[in-house]
């Protein structure tokens, strides 16, 4: 008696912009899996193991404070400099680490790419998924200090000045969105890059060197009020702008909303994210013959 196996039909993904998300969810056991195994590969035989997911963006903020909040004096709007670096840094981190990681998903997992199927895409989304965690423990430390600033009151600027008044307030639940806004940053960009990866091995390199200068191009380590108005709008075609001005605003509790700025980094970040997945999506015909 003949056994009826089901069939499996496997097409290849659809080339315009397509997210077959039913799929992904189908597939979200495996999803969890390669999140798993990424962040116990990553802290194996290390000393600090995931204390290193806070120290990365502490110690960066500690060299930050020491030069460009001490020496150079940056001026940040009467927001303490530790807790406004920290601020931009624990969702930067997140940021340049994600991209990073989606970069050699693809040229990483190579064997598995030829041995099974799966939708691809979920490589370069459980990397995100693996720098999530991370960014949670280093955001825990954010709000310890957020809370001791909040605690102390108003103190006194290495120029004399008066700080404000860190406190909580309800523009905290405005931070689940900034943090979907780097997530569809660099998961757009991250698709380009792993893409290209696959075909210019180089690509790794070149991510990140472009990481580093983002940076300086963001307002991480300075308040995008220094620059005029009108450069502010040009600026903020930067989408990692509206990410760090909001993530200040929701957790600070100082200031007005960036709007303006924010309304043009959702827009760019979705152009990243809607060419990335077609782009992606294209390439992705290739990556068993070629990875």
């Amino acid at each position: 008696m003949e056994r009826n196996t089901p069939l499996t039909i496997i097409e290849p993904a659809k080339r315009g912009f397509h997210l077959n998300l039913r799929e992904i969810w189908q597939y979200r056991e495996l999803l969890f899996f390669f999140v798993w195994r990424e962040i116990k590969v990553r802290y194996k035989q290390t000393v600090f193991g995931v204390l290193w997911a806070i120290l990365q963006p502490f110690m960066t903020m500690v060299v930050f404070t020491i030069f460009f909040g001490g020496l150079a004096q940056i001026d940040t709007n009467g927001i303490p400099y530790p807790v406004f670096s920290y601020a931009a840094l624990v969702p930067w981190t997140f940021f340049s680490n994600s991209i990073t990681g989606i970069a050699i998903s693809m040229t990483s997992n190579a064997n598995t790419i030829k041995k099974i199927y799966f939708p691809r895409i979920i490589l370069p989304i459980s990397q995100v998924g693996t720098y999530f965690v991370d960014f949670l423990m280093a955001f825990a430390v954010l709000l310890v200090m957020i809370v001791i600033y909040a605690l102390g009151g108003p103190t006194q600027a290495a120029d004399g000045t008066t700080t404000v008044q860190i406190q909580l307030s309800w523009n905290i639940i405005w931070l689940p969105f900034f943090l979907l806004l780097t997530m569809t940053t660099a998961l757009g960009f991250g698709l380009w890059l792993a893409a290209l990866n696959v075909l210019f091995r180089d690509v790794r390199y070149a991510a990140g060197f472009i990481i580093r200068l983002w940076m300086f191009i963001t307002p991480v380590i300075y308040p995008t009020e220094l620059l005029d108005e009108t450069w502010q709008i040009i600026y903020s075609f930067n989408p990692m702008v509206g990410v760090i001005d909001g993530f200040r605003w929701a957790l600070l509790g100082v200031g007005e909303p960036p709007t303006v700025r924010i309304v043009i980094s959702v827009c760019v970040a979705l152009v990243i994210l809607v060419s990335g997945v077609i782009f992606f999506n294209r390439m992705e015909r290739l990556f068993a013959d070629v990875v």
